[in-house]
């Protein structure tokens, strides 16, 4: 080839190159393999190697420079890169919205444009004439560091902006006017460009397993990431990094705000068509109200991201709005970064609780000053165990630093030793069992302590479980492991504890992520009213089944059907042992028993804790007196199509009938399901009525 001719094809190559590049990073689309955009990059760098002086500033082969600097010169924005007030909440909003009328001095109906806020390194890209001449850092606002070598290294930084045609021009909203405006300073003018650079999740992750391999310092985040990226004096660490770009604002030279592109939507869609990488995941909102939704969607789906985000920054979208508006102090009155709550926060260790395991173990758990961390307000934090609270040298009242991302569970990372006062306390391993006082020892070889008691932590176990089952209290879906995972990170110590749990409570758990803890919570308020007779069963009395609970609460007389524990509590103290004796089918045994549970102090006092967390009993028995089935005693046997044994024996018990779970003389209807079993041909020896489940139904009705 000729020189010209080579000429020629370096112009065709670079343009099919930065084509590729723009669907690639742009568009997201690519449209043409990889080994085959390789082979033109190839083709270019040799001709470029053959003819030096062919090569142009914004050829794809001046991304990484091959010599290191000595330092960054400094650079001056020719309009500050503004800082942003910060808001944490809905009220913090509307707030902003009400001073920006008060300052106008009207009501104004705005909508506003929604991005993203990436968590990397603000970059301002200065183009003249359309070819990229100098890329600086932030800095303080007016004075940033010129790393244009570095910037140059991004691949979705383009070198030479892409020049729109005025059919995509005209598309987005712009006039004959305005099209000419922006095609002349594409030839002529300058342009400035700001936006993010930012190295995603992915790229953090392989760069650290091959810094580990190399034993090299792994990088701690991937802000820390593409700040020390973009601050190397030799470019081809830079390249290394693989960092992105994504852009958020255009400076169109002398004009100003919103007199050429006049609405923040439409300046977006310019950058895309300038072949800039632009947030796809940006949104015009209506007014605030859209904002929110749009916050807390993108909350809920910040951890799927590819990149690191802290929060939406909330625009006004009308540019020419924004010089009005102007700037208070530091930051612009037109947006506002709303911010996600902290991942880590400050607060004081109240106390320090241990809890019992199913081993024996206890396990230290802080108790804190209530501190917003991660999305959720954080009162505890597990500590593990002793010897952690030694490495930390953790104590009572000291200033921690609380940590907590996503649905992990929050952790105390350090102590804030220079706050201390001298008003902290040392924290002393156990002694005794909180739960039943029991002797506690640490075995030599190991970092725990446990409870000599084997039976400590099971029979509390077991009274909890039995009083949210079926035929109990029917917490449904607070199951045996649920439970003990409230049991063994020390949440509850008894079953009174479960109506105190709190959603801060919740979100300290393992896998508690907030929608799973609000549907815990909605299913412990839906039975603050329980059914006098369930409760009695519930509670665990020794010998005392659903039938003798059922007894008890027909037996007792109160004046409303609404009933306070502390008038239960009154009633069934005043019985004698004589008195529960002559009871239909309460023998010396169940007697004693009854009458011991409601003597013993350690089940008033959780008792009493019922009644402080709201529980109301309702006593179902005075409708009972003159239902249809009151006096009948029926026995259910098999499989029931239609509803479950749980739901027969509650409508039985709502018509004042009884059931028992054994057959005999005593018991008036014998129901049989599929399968029914021995005690369908006991009630046939006995001569007892045998129902199916069509009339056991009809008999309902």
């Amino acid at each position: 080839m000729t020189k010209n001719e080579v000429k020629i094809r370096l112009a065709k190559l670079r343009q099919e190159i930065d084509q590729q590049r723009y669907n690639y990073h742009v568009l997201d689309r690519e449209t043409m393999f990889p080994a085959v955009l390789d082979s033109l990059k190839n083709e270019l760098f040799q001709l470029e190697n053959q003819y030096p002086d062919l090569i142009t500033p914004d050829s794809p082969s001046q991304r990484v420079a091959g010599q290191a600097l000595d330092k960054f010169k400094k650079a001056t924005h020719s309009q500050p890169m503004v800082s942003l007030f910060d808001a944490f909440s809905e009220e913090d909003m509307l707030a902003w919205e009400e001073r920006n009328q008060n300052y106008l001095k009207q009501k104004f109906k705005t909508d506003y444009y929604c991005e993203l806020k990436l968590d990397g390194l603000a970059i301002n890209l200065k183009y003249e004439q359309g070819l990229l001449k100098q890329a600086a850092t932030r800095g303080d606002g007016r004075i940033g560091e010129e790393v244009t070598s570095n910037v140059k290294t991004i691949n979705s930084v383009p070198l030479k902006l892409r020049p729109p045609s005025e059919g995509e021009l005209n598309k987005i909203g712009f006039s004959d006017r305005e099209i000419k405006i922006i095609f002349n300073l594409l030839e002529k003018g300058v342009l400035e460009i700001r936006g993010e650079a930012i190295m995603t999740k992915k790229v953090l992750v392989e760069l650290n397993k091959k810094y580990q391999r190399e034993q090299r310092p792994l990088l701690a985040n991937t802000r820390n990431g593409v700040a020390g990226s973009i601050r190397q004096l030799d470019s081809r660490i830079t390249a290394e990094r693989k960092l992105d770009f994504y852009a958020y604002d255009l400076l169109l030279n002398n004009h100003s705000r919103g007199e050429i592109v006049g609405h923040k939507d439409q300046l977006d869609a310019l950058l895309a068509l300038l072949g800039l990488k632009v947030l796809k995941q940006n949104r015009l909102c209506s007014d605030l109200s859209q904002v929110f939704s749009f916050y807390h969607d993108v909350e809920k789906k910040r951890q799927s991201l590819p990149f690191e985000i802290d929060g939406v920054v909330v625009k006004v979208n009308d540019l020419s709005q924004w010089p009005i508006l102007g700037i208070v102090g530091k930051a612009p009155r037109y947006m506002m970064a709303y911010k996600f709550s902290a991942e880590q926060a400050t607060t004081k260790v109240r106390e320090v609780i241990w809890q019992v395991g199913r081993t024996g173990v206890l396990t230290p758990t802080a108790i804190l000053e209530p501190v917003r961390v991660g999305g959720a307000t954080i009162s505890r934090s597990t500590l593990h165990n002793f010897d952690e609270i030694k490495r930390l040298d953790l104590k009572i009242n000291d200033t921690v630093i609380i940590e907590r991302s996503g649905d992990v569970i929050p952790k105390v990372i350090q102590v804030i030793k220079n706050l201390r006062t001298g008003q902290e306390k040392t924290i002393q391993p156990p002694t005794a069992c909180p739960r039943c006082g029991d002797r506690v020892i640490r075995v030599s070889d190991e970092v725990a302590f446990r409870c000599q008691n084997k039976k400590c932590y099971a029979v509390n176990l077991r009274q909890i479980i039995h009083f949210v089952s079926k035929g109990a209290a029917d917490l449904e879906g607070l199951g045996p492991k649920l439970i003990e995972q409230f049991l063994t990170e020390g949440l509850i110590k008894n079953v009174a504890d479960l109506y105190g749990l709190k959603k801060e409570d919740l979100l300290s758990l393992e896998r508690f992520a907030e929608k799973k803890a609000d549907n815990v919570l909605a299913i412990i308020n839906q039975r603050r009213q329980l059914d006098l007779a369930r409760f009695i069963y519930a509670l665990g009395i020794r010998h005392v089944g659903e039938e003798t609970a059922q007894l008890l609460a027909q037996t007792l007389k109160f004046s409303s059907r609404t009933v306070r524990i502390e008038e239960l509590i009154k009633i069934m103290q005043q019985w004698r042992l004589v008195d529960l004796e002559k009871l239909a089918d309460v023998g010396p045994i169940v007697a004693q028993s009854i009458y011991d549970f409601w003597q013993q102090s350690s089940n008033l006092k959780l008792l009493q804790q019922f009644a402080q967390q709201g529980i109301v009993l309702i006593n179902n028995s005075i409708q009972r007196s003159t239902s249809r089935l009151t006096g009948q005693t029926f026995v259910l046997t098999g499989s029931l199509a239609s509803l479950t044994r749980q739901a027969a024996k509650d409508k039985i018990k709502t018509l004042g009938g009884r059931t028992k779970d054994t057959v005999s003389q005593e018991v008036d209807w014998v129901v049989i399901g599929d399968d029914p079993g021995s005690k369908a041909d006991r009630a046939r020896k006995l001569g007892l009525k045998i129902i199916t489940e069509s009339e056991f139904l009809n008999l309902l009705k």
